[in-house]
């Protein structure tokens, strides 16, 4: 099963620290033998993706990038012999928006051709690879070109969660009108830039966390007894995040989305749980 890390925070000169403090609290690797390893972030308004080699020992603080950025999303896993690394590697960007993946669905290979179909054009150009993770992708997108919202700076997190589970239903219904028998896996993160959204639909579970204001931080030599007129000081305190993660180490201090449920973080870092549709 493949990782997924999404952050969300207040700073954007602290998203190395912030990273650093999930240390001990979430695991990047699922399995030995991954191969597409990414992580995308923001700088200057531009969406910068790199791919990295498990290799050579991932870490939270190889995941920052040496700009600032207010949102990381990362994924790691295993693409199949034959798949290019360059178009199939999470997360996958369109735009001003940043998607990723956790799972797979039931029958793709049947339903691909029909859903690609569903898509207006210039988002059907927009899928470059083989998986259904980025075809997933596409259809968030079209939900929110729909309703007007997709480069909307104002789109509320809200609007966000309800149509990436809208996306996700959506495709599970798909897959069983293909006569498919178990439940896909369907777990997504979106995020573009502003706001997060997550989703989970399926077995396999899907946390977030809230870290709040803190006096230390060893990268930055502040400790309690750090004098308060370091400018440094009061940026740490006052810094927030919101973190969406599929592997953690320990459950404590993680709040686990129910099944079928959404969660959406606003510009404000406000969080709400999106209940199942019915």
């Amino acid at each position: 099963m493949s990782v997924v890390l999404a952050v969300l925070t207040s700073d954007p000169n602290l998203l190395r620290c912030q990273l650093r403090r999930l240390e001990g609290q979430v695991a990047l690797q699922a399995e030995p033998r991954a191969n597409a390893v990414g992580v995308g972030t923001y700088a200057d308004g531009e969406v910068l993706l790199r791919r990295l080699s498990s290799d050579a020992g991932l870490t939270l603080d190889s995941l920052a990038p040496p700009h600032e950025s207010g949102a990381l999303v990362f994924h790691e896993g295993r693409l199949p012999v034959g798949l290019s690394l360059e178009e199939n590697t999470q997360p996958f960007r369109v735009r001003g928006w940043l998607f990723a993946h956790q799972g797979a669905l039931n029958g793709f290979e049947r339903l691909r051709a029909s859903l690609l179909e569903e898509l207006p054009e210039f988002l059907r150009w927009q899928v470059k690879g083989a998986t259904d993770s980025e075809v997933a992708f596409a259809h968030f997108l079209r939900r929110l070109r729909d309703r007007g919202r997709m480069e909307d700076p104002r789109l509320e997190a809200e609007v966000a969660g309800a149509l990436l589970a809208e996306t996700a239903r959506e495709l599970e219904r798909a897959a069983a009108r293909e006569g498919a028998v178990r439940t896909s896996q369907l777990n997504f993160v979106a995020t573009n830039g502003r706001i997060l959204a997550a989703t989970r639909s399926g077995e396999a579970p899907l946390y977030y966390t809230r870290l709040e204001g803190t006096d230390r931080c060893e990268a930055c030599g502040i400790s309690p007894a750090t004098p308060e007129t370091q400018p440094a000081v009061m940026a740490h305190r006052r810094q927030r995040a919101v973190v969406v993660a599929s592997h953690v180490k320990r459950t404590q201090g993680w709040v686990e989305l129910a099944q079928g449920t959404a969660l959406a973080v606003s510009e404000e870092l406000q969080v709400r749980h999106l209940p199942e549709a019915r």
